[in-house]
């Protein structure tokens, strides 16, 4: 009696081999391509110079007047992120639906390309160009944060509606729903923590996006640190350092806070 026949093994598959082997010869040219003096940092002259370009910055400037000026421009960093980033959530969801492949798939692929668009282009650029085009302040600098961050909440707007379970929506639709009705009451439910937790998110990035798009003019902090930087007045920039530092921990905290409350 013969032995029965074993099955033949599965074909290996070299491809994430050749994947893997491809990702660390790029890293390895990335490091060999790239001027990489760590030494530099940690000689006694270097060392000198960053000793004494940070003793300048203490003691920070308290002054009422100087702390008042920073509170302002501090709340209006603030609102800059906080406007920004609800122009994005609206253009966002009003993008996501149709990059979802829900008007077939050729508005799919022209929707995601104008997300990608988006996105692709820093908010610094977005604030250059639209600094021109409104005049300085801090209207540009959310117009800037608004058209970046739409391109990031677009897209994962749209994957989370990809990605949501099909069969409530179509157990309404059998049942004589309307398609907006099914959508509204089975699948956007469905995404909705996750749209909060991404938004939420987005804000906190916003918040330090903000305070760089005052250098090139957006007001808020980013100006304010421009301004006294230029003048070498260490002690004036380490109190808006200080206030860029509280605001962004602040706003950590509360984003930490609603996610938890809103998602729980």
């Amino acid at each position: 009696m013969t032995a029965p026949r074993m099955p033949s093994p599965p074909p290996r598959r070299w491809s994430g081999a050749v994947m893997a082997l491809l990702l660390a010869a790029l890293v390895v040219a990335s490091f060999a391509s790239l001027p990489l003096q760590f030494a530099a940092f940690f000689t006694a002259d270097a060392v000198s110079s960053v000793a004494e370009f940070l003793a300048g910055f203490a003691p920070p400037e308290t002054g009422a007047g100087f702390l008042r000026k920073t509170a302002i421009a501090t709340a209006e960093t603030l609102a800059m992120s906080a406007v920004g980033t609800l122009l994005a959530v609206v253009a966002g969801v009003l993008l996501a639906i149709p990059a979802a492949g829900r008007f077939g798939r050729p508005l799919r692929g022209a929707v995601r390309a104008v997300l990608n668009v988006l996105r692709s282009i820093p908010e610094l650029v977005w604030a250059s160009v639209l600094l021109i085009a409104a005049g300085l302040g801090p209207f540009p600098g959310a117009l800037a944060l608004g058209a970046h961050t739409a391109g990031v909440l677009g897209r994962l707007f749209a994957d989370a509606l990809e990605n949501a379970t099909p069969l409530p929506e179509q157990s309404l639709r059998t049942n004589g729903a309307t398609p907006m009705a099914a959508f509204l009451y089975a699948t956007l439910p469905q995404t909705l923590p996750q749209m909060l937790s991404y938004t939420l998110y987005r804000w906190e990035n916003n918040i330090r996006a903000a305070a760089i798009l005052g250098v090139v003019g957006a007001g808020g902090l980013g100006q304010m640190l421009k301004y006294h930087l230029s003048l070498f007045q260490m002690e004036k920039a380490a109190t808006v350092i200080l206030a860029m530092l509280l605001l962004v921990a602040l706003v950590d905290a509360a984003s930490f806070w609603l996610r938890r409350t809103l998602t729980r």
